[in-house]
């Protein structure tokens, strides 16, 4: 249909301008694909941008899979070495011991005297073992880096120096071993009995049953 005519300025008439129906068409389908065109950049975009398959899921905390399917398996949390048994406590003590005497020592221990006491059989003293290997763990947590720059300065002010004032006090688990460097000595201090709560329990546990009384006869 052609558009209406309108008089110039000068009083000339504009030329007539026909549509075209297929002109119509043609531009209707342009801005189809030029729509399509810009779908598949914003898709090339996203797979562009996407992390890593091999890179952790952000939603791995949630129990929810990567990118790259299934979250890896965690490590294994670490245990007290007191609630380890067999081969497993047997290869955390050497660890442990490995660091008590390539680091730990070396570095913090004080000579041995009464007021500090030492005793190289250490890792038969149970509490000792549960200390120093309390205080590595805190260790390997603190020198990690996502504790910080102040990371190592708090193991130090929390953790080393209670362990130590705890482990070689003169009235410490170690106080009848070791208090002067030429003479070892080694001994394991009795800790306190049972209370008697438990011991009454136990008592009452391993008591004989007495026997049933028969039945009285009928006449």
């Amino acid at each position: 249909m052609p558009e209406p005519v309108e008089p110039s300025p000068e009083g000339e008439l504009e030329p007539v301008r026909v549509l075209d129906p297929d002109s119509e068409g043609v531009e209707a389908t342009v801005r189809r694909l030029m729509d399509r065109q810009a779908q598949h950049e914003q898709q090339l975009d996203r797979l562009a941008s996407a992390p890593d398959p091999g890179s952790p899921s952000p939603f791995a905390a949630f129990g929810m899979p990567g990118f790259g399917g299934p979250p890896s398996a965690a490590p294994p949390e670490p245990r007290p070495i007191m609630e380890l048994d067999g081969e497993e406590r047997e290869d955390e003590l050497d660890a442990l011991s490995d660091w008590v005497d390539d680091f730990l020592l070396p570095v913090y221990g004080a000579e041995v005297t009464t007021a500090a006491p030492w005793c190289l059989q250490w890792q038969e003293h149970d509490d000792v073992v549960a200390w120093l290997h309390a205080l590595w763990l805190a260790y390997q947590q603190h020198k990690d880096p996502e504790a910080g720059l102040s990371g190592l300065f708090v193991w130090h002010r929390d953790f080393l120096t209670h362990a130590v004032a705890a482990i070689r006090s003169p009235g410490g688990p170690l106080s009848a071993c070791m208090t002067s460097p030429d003479r070892a000595a080694h001994r394991l201090l009795p800790g306190p009995p049972p209370s008697a709560r438990t011991e009454k329990a136990t008592a009452d546990a391993s008591a004989p049953a007495e026997p049933a009384e028969p039945d009285e006869p009928t006449s």
